[in-house]
C-alpha cells in the first residue's frame, strides 16, 4: 500500500461542502426578556438565536467571547430514523445527514473550550456511523464514553426487540483535563444506605474497605503481621500484600479507623465514613429512575404548555441536569444548537450556568420563549426546579440571523441587501475578512481589528484619491488599514498602508448568497438537476428583502457576548 491513508467514513457527496455565509445577528428586543429586579449572582448574558443552526454557528465562529469559551456543548439532532415528527421531518437520505452533521460538528468543536466537553444524544440507527464520524472530526483519542440512557421503563412490544434506550456520546478537547475537572455524582439513597453505624461511632455512618491488594508491585513495607485486639495474628493472604505500609497502618489503627469485626476476630478492614465521601464516579449506565424518561419529559411539557401543542421529542430535565452537573460548574457557558423545546437552556438557567441556544423552528417563540419566561419569573415549579433550589431571576437576549448580505437587483446584478444599514454592513464585512467588529469612538475609520496594528474601514461612499491619502496619513506608517467601499480612485492602491477593496465584488465569490436553510429536513434538500424547482419549504421567511422591522440593532445595549459589559 502506498501513499498516506487514514481510517474514515465515506459517503456520497462527502467532498461537497457548503460555502456558508458568515451572517450577523439582529436582536429582537421584544422577544428578549429579563427579571424585573437584579439579584446577586443573576445571569443576564444568555442568548437564544432563532435561525438555521449551521448559519448561526458560522455567525459565532469569529466571536472572541464565544469561540473556544464554551465549557459544555449538548446536541440532540434529528436521528434520521425515518419517523415524521411534527417539528422535524427526520427522514433524510443517509449521506446527506452525515454531510450536514459533519459541518455542524466541526464548527461546534471550534467553539468548545480547551477544557470543554461535547455531549450528543443519538439512537441505535445512527450511533455507529456518528461515532466513526466524530472520531474523524474530533480525533479518536478525544473519546470519553458512550452513556446508555434508559428512556423507557415499560416494555416495547411492537418491535422484534424492544427499544428502551438511547446513547449520549461524550468527547473532550483534553480527556485528561476532563477527568480531573469532572464533578462526581451525589450518592443515591441506595448507595448511601450501605453506610451504617453499628458501634455508635461519633464520626457517623461508615462502611469497610479491604486493606489487601495484589502483591505484584508491592514493597517490603507492605508485608508484615498484624496483631488483632483478641490476640489473633493476621498475615496477607497468599499472592496479596497489605494496602498500607506498617507505619501507615499503625496511624490508622491509632485513629480508630481499623475494624476487626464485631467480635474483634475478623480480617482487618478500613473504615470509610459517609461524611468523607465526596460522591460517586459517573458510569455509563443511566437508569430512568436517576435521570428521567420520556414519560417524565412529556409530563414536564404538559405542565408548561397546558392545552397547547406539545413538542414531540423532549428530553427530561433530570437528564440534562446530569450532563451539566458532570461537565460544568456555576457560571460556565453551555450551548445547545438543536434547542427544540429549550430544555437545555431552562436547566442551565436553573443551575446557574450561562447558555446559548439555537433553534430554527417557530417553536423558538411558541415554546422556548414562554418556557424561559416562566423560569425567569419563578413560575416553573417542575423539572429540576426544587433540586436546584431555583427561585427565578436573570434573563436572556433573543437574536435572529440577519438576511443575506447580497441580493440581486431587477437586472440580475448582485448588490448589498436593502435591509442593511451602515452599521450592519460594517459588522458583516468584518466577519467576511476575519476582523473583530469593534468601532472606535476616536477614529471614524476604525470599524474593527484583526491584530494590534491591523484595522478595517467600511463605507458606502466612493473614495477619491485625496480622501484616501488623508486616511493614509491618519493611519500612519506603523498601522495598516483594509478599506471596503463601492468604488475608489485607482491611485489609492499606491498608498502603502492601505488595501482597498470594492464591495460587493470583494466578497462575491466567497460563499453562497441567499440560502437561509441548511436544516436537517428533507423538504429543504435541493432537487436533482433535471428538476431544480422543487417545493419551497414552509420555514419562516428570512429572505434578503424582508424588512428588519422590530429587529433592528440596538445602539444602547452592550455587545451580546461582551464579558466586560453589563447586560
Amino acid at each position: 500500500m502506498t501513499g498516506k491513508t487514514k481510517l474514515e467514513l465515506i459517503w456520497i457527496g462527502k467532498d461537497v461542502r457548503p460555502r456558508l455565509e458568515p451572517r450577523i445577528l439582529i436582536e429582537d428586543t421584544e422577544s428578549s426578556y429579563h427579571a424585573s429586579v437584579r439579584r446577586e449572582g443573576d445571569l443576564f448574558d444568555n442568548v437564544l438565536i432563532h435561525g438555521d443552526n449551521l448559519l448561526a454557528l458560522k455567525a459565532l465562529e469569529t466571536n472572541p467571547n464565544v469561540r473556544g469559551k464554551i465549557k459544555c456543548i449538548y446536541a440532540d439532532p434529528p436521528y434520521n430514523t425515518g419517523a415524521a415528527f411534527t417539528h422535524y421531518d427526520d427522514g433524510l437520505e443517509h449521506s446527506v445527514w452525515l454531510g450536514l452533521m459533519r459541518e455542524r460538528l466541526q464548527l461546534l468543536w471550534e467553539l468548545l473550550a480547551e477544557d470543554g466537553s461535547f455531549w450528543i444524544s443519538i439512537d441505535d440507527y445512527e450511533m455507529p456511523y456518528l461515532r466513526v464520524l466524530m472520531d474523524e472530526v474530533f480525533g479518536r483519542s478525544k473519546f470519553i464514553a458512550t452513556n446508555v440512557w434508559q428512556k423507557r421503563y415499560s416494555r416495547e412490544n411492537r418491535a422484534a426487540i424492544g427499544d428502551v434506550h438511547e446513547y449520549i456520546v461524550v468527547y473532550a478537547k483534553d480527556p485528561n483535563q476532563f477527568k480531573m475537572d469532572r464533578n462526581l455524582l451525589p450518592l443515591t439513597a441506595e448507595q448511601a444506605k450501605v453506610y451504617k453505624n453499628p458501634n455508635a461511632d461519633p464520626r457517623g455512618p461508615w462502611r469497610t474497605i479491604p486493606i489487601t491488594a495484589q502483591a505484584g508491585h508491592a514493597t517490603k513495607s507492605q508485608f508484615y503481621t498484624i496483631d488483632g485486639p483478641t490476640g489473633i495474628k493476621f498475615d496477607p493472604p497468599p499472592g496479596n500484600c497489605w494496602r498500607y505500609s506498617k507505619n501507615a497502618f499503625d496511624k490508622l489503627l491509632e485513629e480508630g479507623r481499623i475494624y476487626f469485626g464485631k467480635n474483634g476476630t475478623s480480617q482487618p478492614t478500613t473504615k470509610r465514613y459517609l461524611s468523607e465521601v465526596e460522591g460517586a464516579v459517573p458510569w455509563t449506565w443511566w437508569p430512568h429512575d436517576e435521570v428521567g424518561n420520556t414519560d417524565e419529559s412529556k409530563k414536564e411539557m404538559l405542565s408548561l404548555f397546558a392545552g397547547g401543542e406539545i413538542f414531540d421529542t423532549p428530553k427530561p430535565e433530570r437528564l440534562i441536569q446530569r450532563i451539566l452537573h458532570i461537565a460544568t460548574k456555576p457560571g460556565d457557558l453551555v450551548m445547545d444548537s438543536f434547542a427544540g423545546s429549550g430544555t437545555t437552556g431552562a436547566v442551565a438557567h436553573k443551575m446557574g450556568r450561562r447558555w446559548i441556544m439555537v433553534e430554527l423552528g417557530e417553536h423558538a417563540k411558541t415554546h422556548i420563549v414562554p418556557r424561559l419566561k416562566k423560569v425567569i419569573d419563578g413560575e416553573d415549579k417542575g423539572g429540576v426546579t426544587e433540586a436546584a433550589d431555583w427561585k427565578g431571576g436573570g434573563g436572556y437576549r433573543f437574536f435572529r440571523l440577519a438576511p443575506s448580505l447580497l441580493e440581486k437587483d431587477q437586472w440580475g446584478n448582485w448588490i448589498i441587501s436593502k435591509g442593511y444599514n451602515a452599521e450592519m454592513l460594517a459588522e458583516a464585512m468584518c466577519k467576511h475578512f476575519d476582523y473583530v467588529y469593534a468601532p472606535s469612538t476616536e477614529h471614524y475609520w476604525m470599524h474593527g481589528r484583526s491584530a494590534e496594528t491591523s484595522f478595517i474601514y467600511v463605507t458606502t461612499n466612493s473614495l477619491a484619491f485625496d480622501q484616501l491619502r488623508t486616511i493614509s496619513e491618519e493611519v500612519g506608517e506603523n498601522r495598516s488599514l483594509l478599506i471596503c467601499c463601492p468604488a475608489f480612485e485607482a491611485k489609492g492602491e499606491s498608498l502603502p498602508n492601505l488595501t482597498v477593496r470594492k464591495i460587493p465584488q470583494a466578497v462575491l465569490n466567497s460563499c453562497e448568497w441567499g440560502k437561509d436553510d441548511y436544516s436537517l429536513k428533507i423538504e429543504s434538500l435541493p432537487m436533482m438537476a433535471e428538476d431544480d424547482e422543487g417545493e419551497e419549504g414552509e420555514e419562516e421567511d428570512f429572505s434578503p428583502t424582508r424588512s428588519l422591522g422590530k429587529g433592528k440593532r440596538s445602539e444602547t445595549m452592550p455587545d451580546l457576548f461582551d464579558e466586560s459589559g453589563e447586560a
